[in-house]
């Protein structure tokens, strides 16, 4: 990770915020990556990465946060990613990158990554460039940034958007899907907005039964 369209990772800082998170702080070679880390003891991962504003929590009131605590029993670690550059496609793409390099320091190496809307199309083309990435979620995802979805099959895509979101119209999942290859799947919900706070306990077992399913499966054939 040495190139001009990458980051060096030079350090890491860690330090612990309670017996289940860590606070994390990623030094690279264009400025510090802020994170919070929930380790667990499996080889699977997932990185959580939210809108154009950057963020830790996610939507649909913290669900990143929530989920992030609840796959630890499932043996899955996550690391929830804030940006040093919100709002810019390409270095927010390398900002998790670094992440995916960092859990693989961290033992962990079949990786699942959920954005959200501006994230959506940040953690697309991360997981085209990743063989560590395993599947990938787009919670009310935009069209700009998303157009090398069709590359990222075999792995895994899961597109979820609210009907009446104002923000970004539900067509533009709908549009990825369509650019999408197999094996794909999108929901659609109906009464949701951008947030998807409307439908949150559905969300929420939706992306937990997912993640567990893809990532496990794939712990199971290496």
């Amino acid at each position: 990770m040495t190139d001009e369209t990458s980051l060096r990772l030079t350090g890491v800082q860690k330090e612990p915020l309670d017996t289940t998170q860590t606070d994390v702080v990623l030094s690279t070679s264009r400025g510090d990556i802020r994170g919070i880390l929930h380790p667990a003891s499996g080889s699977a991962g997932v990185i959580w990465v939210c809108g154009a504003l950057g963020g830790l929590e996610g939507p649909s009131f913290g669900i990143f946060k929530d989920l992030s605590q609840e796959l630890t029993t499932e043996g899955i670690t996550s690391l929830r990613l804030d940006y040093r550059l919100p709002g810019y496609v390409p270095p927010c793409v390398l900002d998790v990158l670094v992440g995916i390099y960092f859990l693989g320091q961290e033992g962990v190496e079949d990786i699942g990554l959920v954005g959200h809307s501006f994230g959506g199309a940040v953690v697309i083309q991360a997981g085209v460039m990743s063989p560590q990435v395993k599947t990938v979620v787009g919670l009310s995802s935009q069209t700009y940034g998303a157009h090398p979805v069709d590359k990222l099959s075999p792995k895994p895509l899961l597109l979820v958007h609210g009907e009446r979101d104002q923000n970004l119209p539900a067509d533009c999942s709908r549009q990825i899907y369509q650019w999408a290859r197999e094996p794909k799947k999108l929901v659609i919900y109906r009464h949701n907005g951008h947030f998807l706070r409307e439908s949150h306990d559905e969300l929420h077992d939706l992306l937990k039964d997912w993640l567990v399913k893809k990532l496990k499966q794939e712990a199971a054939q290496t």
